[in-house]
């Protein structure tokens, strides 16, 4: 298991249904060791950070056998950072993933904190205005971390996976429950009393009530 790519971008504008909006979407690899800090990527851009970033949603890792996956889905190829994502990894099954797994590359740690979930900027970056369809319909999220230990990382970097040993939710439970019209008491709560990140946990939270 190893860290492919390292991406970032600077703010970029973008058009949507006739306006302008700004996007940090626009990610490309870097060659140089970088910062990983509790906030990010040092040198990265996060645009609306209403839904994205913050300490529980500092990077977001999408693996290379996801890449593959869509190239043939797509049939085209997609460089790293295609979907956004800081991290490209390989060797580690994203969907498999539980809140609260750890990854560690080098002295860093990560902690997996939720799914992500597709916005409109996702399929303008994809150049195809019903992506985000195709995109939950794959179920294949990528996840969200926090950092729970700082430190400098490279690309070609080991990573260790460590496996929580708590009854958490799944990273796809959690996003196949953020995307159904009916939702499961049970795994709601299951999402709940994991260590899921609080913009997540804030939505989920309203489902529990409307269902009691």
């Amino acid at each position: 298991m190893k860290l492919v790519s390292i991406n970032r971008a600077q703010k970029q504008s973008i058009e949507f249904s006739g306006q302008r909006v700004e996007t940090g979407l626009f990610k490309a690899p870097v060659s140089e060791t970088v910062f990983l800090g509790t906030l990010g990527i040092e040198g990265d851009v996060i645009v609306d950070t209403s839904v994205h970033g913050g300490v529980d949603q500092a990077v977001y890792l999408y693996s290379l056998e996801d890449y593959q996956w869509w190239t043939e889905k797509l049939a085209r190829e997609l460089p790293p950072g295609m979907f956004g994502e800081n991290l490209t990894t390989a060797g580690i099954d994203l969907r498999t993933l539980v809140i609260g797994d750890r990854l560690m590359i080098g002295n860093v740690i990560l902690e997996i904190s939720a799914p992500r979930t597709p916005c409109f900027k996702l399929a303008v970056r994809m150049g195809d205005k019903h992506f985000a369809k195709q995109f939950v319909s794959a179920s294949r999220p990528g996840a969200y971390a926090r950092v729970l230990r700082e430190g400098d990382i490279c690309a070609g970097d080991p990573v260790m996976l460590v496996k929580t040993t708590a009854d958490y939710a799944g990273v796809v439970e959690v996003f196949d429950l953020w995307h159904e019209k009916q939702r499961c008491p049970q795994l709601i709560y299951k999402a709940l009393e994991s260590p899921i990140s609080a913009y997540h946990r804030s939505v989920i939270q309203g489902w529990s009530v409307v269902g009691e």
